[in-house]
């Protein structure tokens, strides 16, 4: 790359690529569907997982279908704190109303 230098200027230099300054612009959302995966460490593991296992909500329905039978089959040691009841009645509740969308929408 030629440099051109003025007089009393010193060395400065500057990279001038057209599609990365006009993509920085719109945060490289540039498709009609864009997903965030977020702050991952190994960011093309995610998107092989999603890929090629489920979304996330595929994997977040299967842990809670999961925890659903866990949570029905589990004899607890001890009487289940007031705290403890409204936290599953809140999971059971959140479940129901995620099975209301899912048969709302024929899934």
């Amino acid at each position: 790359m030629p440099m051109f230098k003025l007089p009393l200027s010193g060395d400065v230099t500057q990279a001038i690529n057209p599609w990365t300054d006009m993509f920085k612009s719109i945060g490289n959302q540039f498709g009609l569907i864009n997903i965030n995966l977020g702050r991952s460490p190994a960011p093309e593991v995610e998107q092989e997982i999603i890929t090629e296992v489920g979304s996330y909500g595929r994997q977040l329905g299967r842990i809670g279908d999961a925890l659903e039978v866990l949570i029905e089959q589990a004899e607890f040691r001890k009487p289940l704190s007031e705290q403890d009841k409204k936290t599953l009645d809140a999971f059971r509740l959140m479940q129901a109303e995620i099975a209301d969308i899912k048969a709302y929408h024929g899934r």
